[in-house]
């Protein structure tokens, strides 16, 4: 189970307290870890989770059904891979601790033609990721089609939650498809 490129390339050097949302059977928990970082796996499939116990806390839950299982909670780096649900946007945000990073990277509008997912509930749009974090400092962005043996259109962000009184700067880096990204 290889974790994430995006993930690896972006998480922060120093580990702190992490959140795997939506961590199904833990590959970037794993790795995660594996880095020192003291990990928490949510997912509601509790079979996927069940070999995760141990080596970080799990907690088995449907998030888009039931409550929110993180009040007031928030962790120093929040990673959300293969997974959208829109009315869950503000608590992700809010569970990443000022200073903190969101590394997020789903499937976008266009994947519908390469296969599933396929329904729009589950596709990002242009831009959206970079307007749901438009007071956040964005370090690096992608909105692409990949190719190769699993093709797929996604969106990715790695970007930084501002501390109280600081605002939202130039990106970091702009990547390839810079349109989106404010300056």
């Amino acid at each position: 189970m290889t974790p994430s490129h995006w993930l690896r390339r972006w998480t922060p050097p120093s580990p702190g307290h992490a959140l795997d949302l939506a961590c199904g059977s833990g590959r970037n928990l794993r790795w995660l870890a594996a880095q020192g970082w003291q990990v928490c796996g949510v997912d509601r499939d509790s079979a996927a989770t069940a070999p995760l116990r141990g080596l970080a806390e799990i907690i088995d839950a449907d998030i888009e059904n039931g409550p929110w299982p993180l009040a007031d909670r928030q962790f120093d780096l929040v990673v959300v891979c293969n997974y959208l649900w829109r009315p869950l946007i503000t608590q992700i945000r809010d569970a990443v601790a000022p200073g903190g990073w969101l590394i997020w990277e789903t499937f976008a509008d266009g994947h519908q033609r390469l296969g599933r997912p396929s329904r729009p509930d589950f596709l990002l749009q242009r831009g959206e990721l970079l307007r749901a974090l438009g007071d956040w400092q964005i370090a690096a962005y992608e909105d692409l089609e990949e190719g190769g043996v699993n093709p797929r259109v996604v969106q990715r962000v790695a970007a930084i939650r501002p501390r109280p009184g600081e605002q939202a700067q130039a990106p970091l880096l702009k990547s390839s498809d810079s349109q989106d990204i404010p300056s």
